[in-house]
């Protein structure tokens, strides 16, 4: 069983506009209104895949009731804690001649509410997948990844970790089952500019060192690289088409190598590959890819 945690989900309000101007009346052309969190979007894609998971996190208030709703709509089971006090946030996504979004706080998540979702990752099972996804709210502590690591050590679950910087690094000593910064984040970690792909694999390298088992690098345009824990790297350009929306890219490789890895019976090329086309689907798409959408561009780059 595959579990996604996301600690301060979203409704994401996501206008088109001709032009944007600050201070004045602005009217849209397109409208669209979609839950949001890279957990949520890990969960959403591998539904789309064929592969069920629990999306676990904090909800609260009328617009958590409408994002379960929405991730209902989209075949996706959860079993998020429900908060008395607040509401979940509303992102505002404004995409005109540039992109200017507006995040919203979320609620406060009180120590109740941790422990109630520690009981929750407490039924997770030797061989389940446990994804840690995203930014922390102010309202949790910033340690939290590490503690809920700390807290599952030992149980033979696999947990895979996209986070930025040093929520990251400090969770490296916990022998991650995958992390995925992007090339870029991964240079800010050692405060160099990586211009090549031997830089990249060699930082790479240095993850692994400290802990990281499985280190997948996504380059945006161009492509990714996949670094595993046996010392073994695959290379892949990314797939011709048509930049649409950059959002949830990323979260759709770790649901597509997720997918491959079960469906080949734990081939890390597979895995690779198949991570590398739905991320690209989902760039090519105003939604996140579907299994058509992935394997379409799959058959290109394999």
């Amino acid at each position: 069983m595959i579990y996604t945690v996301t600690f301060n989900p979203s409704i994401d309000y996501i206008v088109r506009l001709e032009n944007f101007t600050a201070g004045e009346i602005n009217r849209v052309n397109y409208e669209q209104i979609l839950p949001g969190g890279k957990g949520i979007n890990v969960s959403i894609v591998l539904k789309n895949l064929g592969h069920d998971s629990t999306a676990l996190g904090f909800l609260a208030g009328f617009t958590g009731i409408a994002m379960q709703q929405m991730l209902h709509a989209f075949g996706v089971t959860d079993d998020f804690v429900r908060l008395d006090d607040g509401f979940s946030r509303i992102n505002v996504k404004i995409k005109a001649e540039s992109e200017t979004e507006i995040n919203g706080q979320g609620p406060v998540i009180t120590e109740e509410a941790q422990r109630a979702l520690f009981a929750k990752l407490d039924r997770l099972q030797s061989g389940d997948t446990l994804v840690l996804a995203g930014s922390i709210p102010n309202t949790l502590p910033d340690d939290i990844y590490e503690r809920i690591m700390e807290h599952l050590e030992g149980r033979g679950i696999r947990i895979v970790v996209d986070a930025t910087k040093n929520l990251l690094r400090r969770v490296l000593k916990y022998r991650p089952f995958l992390i995925k910064p992007n090339n870029h984040e991964l240079g800010e970690m050692f405060g160099v500019e990586l211009k090549t792909d031997d830089d990249i694999i060699l930082h790479a390298k240095k993850l692994q060192e400290e802990g990281a088992t499985n280190v997948l690098i996504s380059m945006a345009g161009d492509g990714a690289i996949l670094l595993t824990a046996e010392g073994v790297f695959y290379r892949s350009a990314a797939p011709k088409g048509t930049l649409v929306n950059s959002v949830g890219a990323g979260d759709s490789m770790v649901a597509g190598f997720l997918a491959g890895f079960m469906e080949s019976d734990g081939s890390y090329e597979h895995a690779f590959y198949m991570g590398v086309a739905t991320g690209s689907a989902s760039a090519f798409s105003p939604n996140l890819a579907t299994r058509e959408e992935a394997l379409a561009l799959l058959k290109t780059i394999v």
